[in-house]
C-alpha cells in the first residue's frame, strides 16, 4: 500500500480505479444538470468525490477503520485525478467523454483563473498527496491499534 501511495505521489498517471471514477464523475453531470451549467459542470468532480466519501462513511458507521482509510486514499486518488483533469484546462489535450466542452476549461474561464490552470493542478495534486499519506498513516494505525485490542481481549484481561 505504501509503495502505491508513493507511485501516486510522485508519478501519477490514468490507471485502472480511474474507469470507476469515470463513471461516477460522467454520472455527476447526469444528476446535477438540473442545478444550472456552473454545477453542472461542477457536477463531473463532485460525482467522482463523493462515491469514495460515501464509501468510507459507510465503513466507519460499522466501525471498519482500516477499509475506511483505504477509501480515503481512493478519494485522494480521484483528487489527483481530477488535477490532472483541471491542469489540462487550457491545453485540453485529454481525451474527453461525450462532449466537446472541458469541464475545467469552462469553469476556470468562467471564474478569471484559466491561465493559472496548470499552477492549481499542483497545489491540488499535493493536497491529494498529503490526504493520501494521512489515510495510508491513518489505516496501519487502525490496523495496530485491532490487532493491539485482539490481544488484550485474548489475554483475559478487562
Amino acid at each position: 500500500m505504501s509503495a502505491y501511495v508513493l507511485w501516486l505521489a510522485v508519478d501519477y498517471d490514468y490507471h485502472f480505479i480511474d474507469g470507476v471514477n469515470l463513471l461516477f464523475h460522467e454520472a455527476g453531470h447526469l444528476f446535477l444538470s438540473f442545478m444550472g451549467p456552473t454545477v453542472h459542470f461542477l457536477g463531473g468532480t463532485i460525482g467522482q468525490l463523493f462515491f469514495p466519501v460515501a464509501c468510507a462513511f459507510h465503513f466507519m458507521k460499522d466501525a471498519k477503520f482500516f477499509e475506511a482509510w483505504l477509501m480515503g486514499i481512493w478519494f485522494a486518488e480521484s483528487l489527483m485525478n481530477t488535477a490532472r483533469y483541471l491542469g489540462d484546462a487550457m491545453a485540453q489535450l485529454l481525451p474527453l467523454v461525450g462532449g466537446h466542452i472541458h469541464d475545467w476549461n469552462w469553469l476556470l474561464g468562467r471564474w478569471g483563473v484559466l491561465s493559472k490552470c496548470e499552477s492549481i493542478a499542483t497545489v491540488l495534486h499535493w493536497v491529494a498527496v498529503a490526504i493520501a499519506v494521512g489515510c495510508l498513516v491513518a489505516a496501519w494505525r487502525s490496523v495496530n491499534e485491532s490487532e493491539e485490542m485482539a490481544e488484550f481481549s485474548s489475554s483475559g484481561s478487562f
